[in-house]
C-alpha cells in the first residue's frame, strides 16, 4: 500500500495537475466537450445512451464523493488518493454532458437555438474561471448540476418512452428536480462542512427558481423541442418522389456563402409552386405531428402575417431525418419565413427566403439533389 501511495505521489499526472492547478478545471471541462464532439452521433444509438447515462451516473457519484471529502470520509480508503481529482472529473462530466446538447442540435438549421446554448456554456466557463472558489462553490456546483440533469432527462426520457409532448417535458423536468434535491439533502445530512458552507433553504430555493425559469422559457416557446433536430431546410422550385427518394430542385447560392446551401432570393415564375423541404431527425419509433407555418412580412403594417399552417406526421429512426415538404402556388412578392414547428408550436427551425417576381430574371445555378 505504501509503495503504491509513493508511486501515486510521484506520478506524472499528479505533478501535471499540481503544476497547472489554476487551469486544470477549465481544461477538463473543454476536454469533455471535445471528447463528445468526436464520439457522439445520434441520441438513440446504444453507444450514445450508454455514454450519457454513464456520465450522469458518474457525475452524481463524484459530486457525492467530492462534497464528503472535506469531512475526511474517505480517509484511509482507496478513494483518498483520488480526492484531488474529483473536481477535474466533475468538470469533465459537466463538459461532456453539456456538449451533448450542442452536438445533437448542431445539425439544426435554426442556429439561434444552438447559439443560445453556447451562450450558456460561455457563462459556465466564465463562472468556473472567475468565481473565487470555482467549482468548490456549492451554490454554483449544484446549480450547474441541476441544469445539466434537466437537459439530460429531457433528452433521455422521450427516447426511452418513444413519446414527446408537454406532459413528457414537465415529467422530465420534475424528475431532474427531485433527483437534484434528493442528492443535495443526502450530502447536507452526511457532510458537516457542507452544512457550514451553505444555507439549505437558499440552495433549494435557487434550484426551484431555475426549475420555474426553464418551464417559463418552455411556455413561451424559447426552448427547442428536444430531442428533435432539423437536418435540412430549404426553399425549392420542384420536388418529386421516386422509389422513396426525394429529388429536390433548388437554386444554389454563391460559392462563398459556405454556411447555406440554397439561395434565399427565390426567382418566381408565373404559375410556379414554391416548395419548402425539411428533414427532421427523431429517435427511433418516435412519432410526432409537425407543421410548416408559412408567414409573409407585410411591408404596410411592418408585421409578419401567418398565411397557413400545413401539417404532416413524422416517424423517427432515419439517419438523415424524416423527409417532408409543403408548397404554395398563391404567393405574394416579398419576404417569407417558414417555421418548422411541433403541434405544441415549439420552433424546430426557420427557413427564410425572399420571393422576387420579375419576368426579366431567371433562376441560376439550379441543381437537383437527392434526399
Amino acid at each position: 500500500m505504501k509503495r503504491n501511495l509513493v508511486r501515486y505521489r510521484n506520478s506524472a499526472l499528479r505533478k501535471f495537475v499540481r503544476r497547472h492547478q489554476k487551469y486544470a478545471p477549465i481544461i477538463f471541462f473543454i476536454g469533455g466537450f471535445i471528447f463528445d464532439t468526436l464520439t457522439l452521433g445520434r441520441i438513440d444509438r446504444l453507444y450514445d445512451l450508454v455514454v450519457l447515462c454513464l456520465y450522469m451516473s458518474l457525475l452524481t457519484i463524484t459530486l457525492y464523493g467530492y462534497n464528503l471529502a472535506d469531512d475526511g470520509s474517505w480517509k484511509n480508503t482507496m478513494l483518498e488518493r483520488y480526492e484531488e481529482y474529483f473536481p477535474l472529473a466533475i468538470q469533465f462530466f459537466f463538459g461532456g454532458l453539456s456538449s451533448a446538447y450542442v452536438i445533437y442540435f448542431s445539425r439544426s438549421v435554426s442556429l439561434s437555438k444552438t447559439m443560445s446554448f453556447f451562450v450558456i456554456l460561455v457563462v459556465l466557463f466564465l463562472a468556473n474561471e472567475f468565481l473565487k472558489r470555482r467549482i468548490s462553490n456549492k451554490y454554483l456546483q449544484f446549480s450547474v448540476y441541476f441544469f445539466i440533469s434537466f437537459t439530460f432527462f429531457t433528452f433521455i426520457i422521450p427516447v426511452f418512452i418513444k413519446e414527446m409532448n408537454t406532459r413528457v417535458f414537465l415529467f422530465s423536468g420534475l424528475a431532474s428536480l427531485v433527483c437534484t434535491l434528493v442528492l443535495i439533502s443526502i450530502i447536507y445530512v452526511q457532510s458537516l462542512s457542507t452544512r457550514k458552507e451553505i444555507h439549505l433553504g437558499k440552495l433549494m430555493g435557487i434550484i426551484v427558481f431555475m426549475y420555474a425559469i426553464i418551464n417559463i422559457f418552455y411556455y413561451f416557446k424559447l426552448i427547442p423541442p428536444v430531442p428533435l433536430a432539423m437536418d435540412t431546410g430549404l426553399v425549392a422550385h420542384n420536388i418529386t418522389i421516386e422509389d422513396n427518394t426525394y429529388f429536390v430542385t433548388y437554386e444554389r447560392d454563391e460559392w462563398f456563402v459556405f454556411w447555406r446551401g440554397h439561395r434565399i432570393e427565390f426567382i418566381h415564375r408565373p404559375d410556379e409552386n414554391v416548395y419548402v423541404f425539411s428533414s427532421i431527425f427523431a429517435p427511433t419509433d418516435l412519432k410526432k405531428s409537425m407543421f410548416h407555418r408559412w408567414t409573409w412580412f407585410n411591408p404596410g403594417t411592418r408585421e409578419w402575417e401567418t398565411v397557413e399552417d400545413i401539417g404532416y406526421d413524422i416517424m423517427g429512426g432515419r439517419d438523415n431525418g424524416f423527409r417532408g415538404y409543403t408548397y404554395k402556388n398563391n404567393v405574394k412578392e416579398g419576404l417569407w419565413k417558414v417555421q418548422v414547428i411541433t403541434e405544441e408550436e415549439l420552433v424546430l427551425g426557420v427557413i427564410d427566403f425572399e420571393i422576387i417576381m420579375n419576368p426579366d430574371l431567371e433562376p441560376q445555378r439550379m441543381i437537383e439533389k437527392r434526399f
